[in-house]
């Protein structure tokens, strides 16, 4: 026969652990973040499980794009770090809850599902058309030749902006 009491200790010591691991677990959570770069690394984000911004900073390639390209490459950049956060809850969870338990369906439930769009591709800078026969004219021309550079103006001898136009010189 069992002692009573040995089945009290190993129940409080299972509790005692179990408590403990919830607490890791919680820990975790907490400090849970996502990061994502994007494709052509001009856009590097750091957000929390909750999606809060907690970095941003971007590459070289971020310089030359058009601001609309970026901010767009930001937000996806962005969703990719939050869905990479969240899906780390549910690993943190399974040693505690169970894999397959009702308790992990639970979580997962509850945790949001994060739409994350693919990233923006660039697009060519458009010219702007009046009608169709400019447009087939846009299309068929080359490129407009660069200006030639200016010489600087020459300086000519009559210096009237030496004299002044109110007073009398030379004595008349």
């Amino acid at each position: 026969m069992t002692d009573p009491n040995q089945l009290i200790e190993d129940y409080e010591q299972r509790t005692a652990a179990l408590l403990t691991q919830a607490e890791e677990a919680k820990s975790q959570i907490a400090n849970l973040t996502g990061a994502a770069t994007s494709a052509d690394g001009a856009v590097t984000v750091s957000v929390s499980a909750g999606g809060a911004l907690l970095s941003l900073s971007f590459g070289t390639k971020a310089d030359d794009m058009p601001k609309d390209r970026l901010a767009a490459l930001v937000m996806s950049t962005s969703k990719r770090a939050q869905a990479q956060a969240v899906a780390q809850i549910a690993t943190i969870m399974a040693p505690l809850i169970g894999d397959n338990s009702e308790a992990m369906e639970f979580v997962q439930s509850q945790i949001p599902q994060i739409d994350v769009p693919d990233e923006p591709t660039p697009q060519a800078p458009q010219q702007f058309v009046v009608n169709e026969e400019q447009q087939d004219a846009v299309a068929t021309q080359p490129p407009p030749a660069p200006r030639p550079a200016r010489r600087p103006a020459e300086d000519d001898d009559t210096d009237f902006d030496q004299r002044s136009l109110f007073k009398k010189e030379g004595g008349w």
